[in-house]
């Protein structure tokens, strides 16, 4: 077993090829559990599954009392429907042949139920027709824009008489409002606060207003891992965190706050020296997440003193310094700075458990596709 301070050493690292995706199964188990002692109860956890995308991690949520999700793409609503996920939300208005691949899921897994967004009147009718086509009424979360900027209908009266007409098209079924904030990353826990807090503060006022109208109290899913401390201490309000069940270098060092552990690392080798002081190393943009600077992308946890030079689609060149100690095929653990979407880029993932690999899990929600 290795030491805590070496958690991430592999006894039979030789068993495995580079670059490779590492998953700490124990620290995974322990990051859920860290989860659901941040909230008073797991129903209010709706945890968003983009950053694993496989069904194993699926599993050991449901295991633990999870049982209501988040995805982004058909292919993640399918891996939750193959695991039966009693409750999911495609965090996504879906369009064109989008619509139509979302109707098959629905029939295809009927022990899961399915919701999705809308923030237009135009996206609303569609939908209620398509799905009353199909014998379907589909529940809806309408999208709320609360200051990212990306999708959503900005809170306010405009939002509140779309919901209303929402409510009476036969072939939706209008459950509650869906604000992600995804802008607010301050380091500050005090400051992101207050931020969240201002940007939360018109939903509230929403579903206040609705109530207040008649129509039943809507159902809110709110915030990613950065706001999840401050939305998990509203008592009515469902939480959606991602990032959580491997954390990362990037939030590690923004989040002081949050007590999750890394539990995924990219496993990378020397395989070339090609000048006094530099190393190229088999981690190149297919192989870890590149839409970052060069200097972070990647943290090498036993070589923390290396200075990245360059990197290409299969190879990344690195500084030493002049006597360095690295030979070809010495390995090196990488924490990625952004975990998301590294875990996209490899098919498969090998787990460690006490430091040696015992299996491997299929990231099958990488995929545009699955089945449907």
């Amino acid at each position: 077993m290795s030491k805590p301070e070496n958690w991430y050493e592999i006894e039979d690292i030789n068993k495995i090829d580079s670059p490779a995706l590492l998953i700490y199964l124990d620290r995974v188990k322990e990051n859920i559990e860290t989860l659901k002692s941040m909230i008073d109860h797991p129903s209010r956890l709706r945890p968003h599954i983009k950053t694993h995308k496989a069904k194993e991690a699926v599993q050991l949520c449901l295991e633990a009392g999870i049982l209501k999700f988040k995805c982004a793409t058909i292919a993640e609503a399918e891996v939750l429907g193959i695991c039966a996920a009693p409750d999911v939300l495609l965090a996504y208005q879906p369009t064109g042949p989008k619509l139509e691949r979302f109707l098959t899921l629905i029939k295809k897994y009927p022990s899961s139920k399915f919701s999705c967004l809308v923030d237009n009147l135009e996206s609303a009718r569609h939908i209620s027709e398509t799905a009353l086509a199909s014998n379907l009424v589909i529940p809806v979360f309408m999208d709320i824009n609360v200051g990212q900027n990306r999708t959503g209908i900005k809170p306010g009266k405009e939002a509140i008489d779309l919901y209303k007409v929402g409510t009476s098209l036969k072939g939706i079924e209008m459950m509650g409002l869906h604000a992600y904030d995804g802008h607010v990353h301050e380091s500050d826990l005090e400051e992101r606060t207050r931020i969240c807090e201002e940007a939360f503060a018109p939903v509230e006022k929403m579903k206040i207003t609705l109530i207040e109208e008649g129509y039943q109290a809507p159902v809110i899913v709110v915030g990613g891992s950065p706001s999840f401390p401050i939305h998990a201490k509203r008592k009515e309000v469902e939480c959606s965190p991602g990032t959580f069940i491997y954390w990362d270098k990037g939030y590690l060092d923004l989040f002081p706050d949050q007590h999750f552990l890394p539990a995924a690392l990219v496993l990378a080798r020397v395989i070339s020296l090609p000048g006094e002081s530099t190393l190229c190393l088999d981690l190149g943009h297919k192989s870890i997440a590149a839409e970052n600077g060069l200097a972070r992308r990647v943290f090498f946890i036993n070589a923390p003193e290396l200075v990245f030079i360059s990197q290409s689609e299969e190879h990344l060149v690195v500084d030493a310094g002049i006597g360095h100690p690295w030979k070809i095929g010495d390995v090196l653990y990488g924490m990625p700075i952004h975990i998301c979407p590294t875990c996209a880029l490899y098919d498969t993932a090998a787990i460690i458990e006490q430091g040696v690999l015992t299996t491997t899990w299929e990231i099958i929600g990488r995929n545009r596709k699955i089945n449907i």
